[in-house]
């Protein structure tokens, strides 16, 4: 049974890696070219994003359907190995359970045949057994610490894994990825802000839990559709995805701020010379940080009460310049006086007041 654990866990694990999640052809335009308004267009890949992809800096190119980029098999997880990305963190639990209960029945009938009463102690020699002289497997305070330590490591992985198998499957059973949770989210804030009475609704869930199942899983191991286009349900639009984006984009650019640098950074995840407080509240994620020279011109979009997230305007652009985007601490920064009454907060700000 464990060998058989480890071939189902191995095998969808290496499926996901290698597999992959599938790419937007480069140079991708719908069939229709007035749709190409609907859609953003990746300067990287040149091509227009389709429907549900994202372009992944790590991987360098547009992913299709794409949930997230996992560093533990190096690739994206997305449309073509979305199932068996799941099916490992649904295999590996189980496995790790299986394991446990071999370790802790070990343990128990190990110490259990070892352990003398005395009237008044209770004694354990790990030497040798009182109740089986003749082990078939020698268990000694060295075999005993091995199996604490792996029964440790299987109770981790299970708890560790066993949670981000929940978070996938919440997002599979309504047909969505994390980044269009994130997506949809958002959208509801932009209509709360702006009041503008619009209801957005995702146009991607079949209204059935099990059609949703099916998107992802099916018999032959290969996802329904091709990547690019995909079933909407009733009332909704093809592009009603793509176009929230658009919207949301646009107002990142109206809500952006204007910032310029006082002071050189280095681009480092923890500066020392920026003080304690900017060291030990570094943003955890994977986002990148950005160099600053002093004078450089930053247009903000979001932040932190140390940190902010903008992107760096080179060689005196305008809009539609050369940006680089990242991290990079407050301290290091004013808001241009040009832009200081019109400007709205950062988006981020007003929670942290």
């Amino acid at each position: 049974m464990l060998l058989n654990w480890t071939v189902m866990i191995l095998y969808n694990y290496f499926s996901a890696m290698f597999v992959g999640p599938g790419y937007v052809p480069l140079g991708w335009t719908p069939e229709k070219s007035q749709d190409c308004m609907y859609l953003q267009y990746c300067k990287v890949c040149q091509s227009y994003k389709a429907p549900r992809s994202h372009h992944c800096r790590k991987c360098n190119r547009c992913v299709m359907k794409m949930d997230h980029h996992c560093p533990w098999i190096n690739n994206c997880c997305g449309y073509q190995n979305h199932a068996s990305f799941t099916l490992f963190l649904l295999l590996a639990p189980l496995g790790c359970i299986h394991a446990s209960f071999i370790f802790v029945m070990t343990m128990y009938t190990q110490l259990y045949n070892r352990i003398s009463f005395g009237w008044s102690s209770v004694k354990i020699d790990m030497s040798a057994a009182k109740r089986d002289p003749r082990p078939i497997i020698p268990f000694g305070l060295s075999a005993f610490a091995a199996s604490l330590f792996a029964l440790g490591l299987a109770l981790g992985t299970t708890i560790a894994v066993g949670m981000l198998f929940i978070i996938q499957m919440k997002v599979i059973l309504t047909n969505k990825t994390s980044i269009e949770s994130w997506i949809e989210e958002k959208a509801k804030d932009r209509i709360q802000y702006y009041q503008t009475g619009e209801t957005f609704i995702f146009p991607y869930d079949m209204g059935s839990k099990w059609k949703n199942f099916k998107q992802v899983f099916t018999w032959s191991g290969i996802p329904e559709g091709d990547g690019l286009d995909w079933p909407v349900r009733d009332g909704c639009h093809q592009y009603s995805l793509t176009i929230e984006q658009l919207k949301q984009k646009a107002d990142k650019r109206v809500r952006s701020v204007r910032y310029r640098a006082i002071e050189d950074y280095s681009g480092v995840c923890c500066p020392v010379t920026k003080g304690v407080k900017t060291f030990f509240t570094t943003p955890c994620t994977e986002e990148p940080r950005i160099a600053l020279s002093k004078g450089d011109l930053i247009l903000a979009t979001r932040g932190l009460k140390h940190w902010m997230y903008g992107e760096k305007i080179l060689d005196s652009a305008v809009d539609g310049g050369i940006r680089e985007r990242g991290w990079f601490p407050r301290k290091c920064v004013e808001k241009c006086q040009c832009d200081s009454e019109t400007d709205q907060p950062v988006d981020g700000e007003k929670k942290n007041r």
